[in-house]
Order: structure tokens, then C-alpha cells, then sequence
């Protein structure tokens, strides 16, 4: 049977991973339809941590400005407390996401793009709109139902939900951004390692003017641990901040093992007024919905011309805010193969880079993610929570690290310390950045990994070591200020030389030309084209001046020459040959 559309790439999903998958795929001139059994984009808050490194793929995508519009800023995200209620006595307080002054310069050194608190209900129709924009086809309504592939391509039957009838859609790839559940993972028989459904939470969304008790602590996140509640098990609760300070969302949690709990209106705002610690505050509940927890992970992404991303493929709690960045970071790393394959310009064995280098990332997330929430017991620990399952005595408990003892003085310390062990969850900038890809769309340069010199999860270690992103530096550009990320990216291959690298600048000009891979290159150096105009760059780039970097269309390094070589043409044609895969019979 003939279909009845053709496209070259075929998205089933329109979250975080659909949704900038079409974006990605538009903006390198890939035809591409997104197919979503929904009406319209996601209906909650959801996801809502936007990290830098997603911040700088957003910013190459031309959105940076439209996310900072509707986000709210770093500088008020990050005075997180942990508190008995809102209202009530404050146990600790914790700098995250970066807002330490200590940490900031991490922060600010690391990215030209800092860290943004944007829900997933206004991200989506951010980047879902500007990929129709750029000839996307959103097709509403529409029900992925199977799929069979051949050496050509892939062919989807998919149910249109309005009218009721049935339909194919052929595509030369599938992306399978479905989701958690994700049924094109399913039916391609991708490996799932780990666990599905850990734990059981519930999610509150509501509005209340919450200003008077959290405005002078500004925060995503306010913890509440509140012995004796009813349901949660121990007590612990989550208030999120939605849209600073009158939308909220509440998690609380509920035993996954039991009938999952019926929640009225009336039964959420007693839990709300409960947490916030003020039954006369006025309560609009806009929702409430049940989720499980899971510690589950893809070995494989991709299956013949099938490849998943996305929740389909990491599946894990929200601590750290990994989950959508990883979605848009994991098509972000896809589209630019893609779009070189299905312009004949790379071989399809380009596409098996996309597993190597993503699949050991979800690993990685899921098991942080998981560690996170376990790394809360040294809190109940401390306060005393653990040493009984009577909430007068945990209350007691709580309330002896006031004492003027040994004894309290200890609690106290303890206390400390399992503050900082949040670091892990809330300022884990290694975990979000220190990404160092090992596939065939690298090129070894023959120099070892360097070490880290600091925790690799909670420290970001710039390095043009081939692999790893490339480390930010702001220069200057035709009077501009601009950074290194901003010169490279924009699909394009991107090469950085010196004074004395000439020699590669012609090169990519003829390698680009005899392979038809744009490749931009540029002299970084006094009297030329970019401006060092701090040195930052000379002190970052790890080769000579006369040395050069490729960076590829994701702002990771492809390939380095320490120095000048005899012969750049013929080195640089090999090296893109090489991991385009073009070197292969």
C-alpha cells in the first residue's frame, strides 16, 4: 500500500525530545513531520530546570532570547531551604544551582548561557512553534500505532484521533520521542537495564499568593520535612515554584506498593495548607496527577533506522533537572548526523555514533538522579528521623540540635554535612557539562584524557581534548563580543586556528569544497579576524597558535592538531573522511 505522506524524518513525540528533535532537523533543512497523540503540547509544569549546556544548544537554535523572556532567572532559583512548613522554622538553607558566590564564578567562567527555571508547558510551544516555523509539519491528534522497517526506510501506521481512520507514513528514519512508556522503543526491542516503578508521587499544581514566606528566600525549590503527615512516609514534601510567587506545584509522595491514592480538591489544599504551614491562605487547585518513579536506562538507543531518545530512553526522578536537558542534548546530537547522512553527505555508519556517545550519558543521569534522592537519608539521620517511627519523638528530635550539649553540638555538625551532600543534586555541574564523547565521530589526536583535577560531578573541567565540548571563552567579532560557541555550531563544522594557521583556514576551504561540509573557519589573533581580547582563549585552547581545532556542528571537538603539519589539506580531509565515515568501502 502506497502511503499517504513521505517525509525523510519521521518524530513520534512532541515533548522536550520531539519537540527540538523538529526544531534541530528544520533549522539544517531535513524534511520532517511530528506526529503526537495529544492536541496540543505538554498541560503541566513538569520539567523545569533548563541547565547551561541546554541553554547554549537553545542559543545556537536562535531561541536563547524568546527562553530568557518567559524563564525565571538564575539569581532567584537558588536559596534553597528545608524548612518544617513554609511558614514555620527553617532547619537549613543551601546556594543551588550556582548562586553561591563561590560557585557563580564556575558558573560564569563555564558558558556564555546561564541557568534558567522555564516549565515544560512554556518551553514547548517556544520550540514546537519555531520548528513549524522552519517547515516542520505538526500533525495533532495523531496515534502511533507500529511500525515495520526495510533497507529503504521505515514505515509508520499511525491513527488519526478525530476522524478515527487509519493511515501509513513513510520516512527514511524514525525518531521514537514517546516517552517513559515508549512504545517504538517496544516494538524495535530496545534493552532496558534498571527498574521501572521504584516509588509513587503525586503532583499538586495550584496558585496562591506565597510571597510573604518565600520572597526573601528566593527559590525553585522550598523542602519541607513534616513528621506525622498522613501520607509521604516520613514526612518529606516538595513546594516548587511554578511562576514566582503565586503558581506552585506540591510532590508529595504516597507507597507505590498500595492503591494508588483518590486526591479531591479539598484533600490537596489540606496538604497544601499543611506544607505552607497557613490554613487561611486562599487555594486554587488547577491539578493533581500521580507518577512513579523509575531507575531505568536503554543499553541501546537505535535499532536499524529507528533511533529513541528522550524519556523513551532514560527514565529517572527529577532530581538534579536532568531530564529534559538530556532529551534536547540528545537530539541535539543526532540532527546534525542526520541531516549530513540524508544529504549524502556522511555514511550511515555516522549514525551509529549517536549510541556510543549518548547511551553511557542516560546511564549516568538515571543513576545520579536515583543517588540524589537516596542522599537525603543523612538529613533524616541527623535531625533524628530514622531513630523512630513516633512523630512526637521525631519532632523532639528535630527540636534537640538547639541544645547547648555535646550531643547537640554533634547532631549540628552532622546536620552540616548532610547539607552539603544536596550539593550533589542541586550544583552538580560536572554531571551537566563534563560530557566527553568516545565513538567514531571522534579523532584521536594520540594525547591520553586528562585527568580531573576536581569531582568530576560537582565541577565542569574545560578541555579541548577530542570529545569533550568545547571550553567557552568570550573574544571579540567584526566589534562584537562573542563566544567561542557563538562562532561555531549553526550546523557547520567549525575550525579554530591562530597566527601562523593560515594554512588551516585554506584547507577547510578546500576540504568544504571538495566534500560539500561547510566548514567555518577562523584566525583567532591580534590584527585578524576574531579578537583573544582577554588571552582566555590562548589560556584554554591546549595547542600552539599555529595548531588548530575542529569543532563539530554540537560544539563538541572533533579532531586537534597540536601544531602545523606539512600537509593541512590532506590532514583535515582524512580527519572529516574519517569520522563522516566516508573513509570506509
Amino acid at each position: 500500500m502506497t502511503a499517504s505522506l513521505t517525509t525523510d524524518v519521521l518524530v513520534v513525540g512532541s515533548g522536550p525530545a520531539g519537540a527540538s528533535s523538529a526544531l534541530f532537523l528544520s533549522s539544517l533543512g531535513v524534511d520532517n513531520v511530528v506526529i503526537t497523540k495529544y492536541c496540543w503540547t505538554a498541560n503541566t509544569p513538569r520539567a523545569h530546570i533548563t541547565n547551561q549546556r541546554t541553554m547554549e544548544i537553545l542559543r545556537d537554535a536562535g531561541l536563547e532570547a524568546d527562553v530568557l523572556e518567559k524563564a525565571t532567572p538564575q539569581h532567584l532559583m537558588g536559596q534553597t531551604p528545608f524548612v518544617t512548613s513554609l511558614a514555620g522554622e527553617e532547619l537549613a538553607r543551601l546556594h543551588t544551582w550556582g548562586n553561591h558566590p563561590a560557585r557563580l564564578a564556575d558558573y560564569t567562567l563555564a558558558s556564555p548561557s546561564t541557568h534558567v527555571d522555564l516549565p515544560q508547558d512554556l518551553l514547548e510551544p517556544i520550540v514546537l512553534g519555531h520548528a513549524a516555523s522552519r517547515g516542520s509539519r505538526i500533525r495533532f491528534d495523531t496515534e502511533y500505532l507500529g511500525l515495520v522497517q526495510d533497507d529503504e526506510g521505515v514505515t509508520v501506521t499511525v491513527r488519526d484521533r478525530l476522524g478515527g481512520h487509519t493511515y501509513d507514513i513513510r520516512a527514511k528514519y524514525l525518531i521514537g520521542a514517546d516517552g517513559g512508556r515508549s512504545q517504538v522503543a517496544q516494538d524495535v526491542g530496545l534493552p532496558l537495564a534498571g527498574r521501572m516503578d521504584v516509588a509513587g508521587s503525586m503532583n499538586i499544581v495550584f496558585t496562591a499568593d506565597l510571597s510573604r514566606y518565600v520572597a526573601y528566600r528566593p527559590s525553585v525549590l522550598y523542602w519541607v520535612l513534616q513528621p506525622g503527615s498522613d501520607v509521604g512516609g516520613i514526612g518529606l514534601g516538595l513546594v516548587r515554584m511554578v511562576r514566582p510567587w503565586h503558581e506552585w506545584l506540591i510532590v508529595w509522595g504516597y507507597d507505590i506498593d498500595e492503591p494508588p491514592p483518590e486526591v479531591s480538591d479539598e484533600h490537596a489544599i489540606e496538604i497544601v495548607h499543611n506544607l505552607v504551614g497557613d490554613d487561611t491562605i486562599d487555594v486554587a487547585i488547577r491539578s493533581t496527577s500521580l507518577w512513579s518513579n523509575n531507575r531505568a536506562w536503554m543499553e541501546r538507543y537505535a535499532e536499524g533506522r529507528v533511533f529513541c531518545m528522550g524519556d523513551a530512553c532514560h527514565r529517572h526522578p527529577p532530581s538534579n533537572g536532568l531530564g529534559s536537558n538530556t532529551s534536547i542534548q540528545d537530539a541535539y546530537n543526532l540532527a546534525w548526523k542526520l541531516a549530513l547522512v540524508v544529504q549524502g553527505k556522511a555514511a550511515p555508519a555516522l549514525l551509529d555514533s549517536y549510541d556510543a556517545e549518548r547511551a553511557p550519558v542516560g546511564e549516568q543521569i538515571v543513576k545520579r538522579a536515583n543517588q540524589s534522592i537516596d542522599e537525603f537519608g543523612p538529613i533524616f539521620q541527623a535531625l533524628g528521623l530514622l531513630d523512630t517511627s513516633d512523630p512526637e519523638q521525631m519532632r523532639a528530635n528535630i527540636e534537640a540540635r538547639k541544645q547547648a550539649t555535646p550531643e547537640a553540638a554533634e547532631q549540628r555538625r552532622r546536620l552540616r554535612e548532610a547539607i552539603e551532600l544536596k550539593n550533589y543534586e542541586f550544583n552538580a555541574h560536572g554531571v551537566e557539562m563534563n560530557h566527553r564523547y568516545r565513538s567514531s565521530a571522534v579523532v584521536a589526536d594520540g594525547t591520553p584524557e586528562p585527568p580531573f583535577e576536581r569531582d568530576p560531578e560537582l565541577y565542569y573541567a574545560p578541555t579541548t581534548w577530542p570529545g569533550a565540548r568545547l571550553p567557552h571563552a568570550w573574544l571579540e567579532h567584526r566589534a562584537a563580543r562573542v563566544s567561542t560557541h557563538d562562532l561555531a555550531g549553526k550546523g557547520r563544522f567549525c575550525l579554530l586556528t591562530g597566527i601562523g594557521g593560515d594554512g588551516w583556514v585554506d584547507a577547510a576551504a578546500a576540504v568544504a569544497g571538495a566534500t560539500g561540509v561547510e566548514i567555518a573557519a577562523y584566525v583567532i589573533g591580534p590584527g585578524r579576524e576574531v579578537l583573544d581580547t582577554y588571552d582566555d582563549w590562548a589560556r584554554a585552547r591546549e595547542v600552539e597558535e599555529d595548531g588548530c581545532l575542529l569543532v563539530r556542528p554540537d560544539g563538541h571537538v572533533a579532531w586537534r592538531s597540536r601544531s602545523r603539519v606539512d600537509d593541512p589539506r590532506t590532514a583535515l580531509q582524512g580527519v572529516l573522511e574519517q569520522l563522516l565515515g566516508l573513509d570506509q568501502p
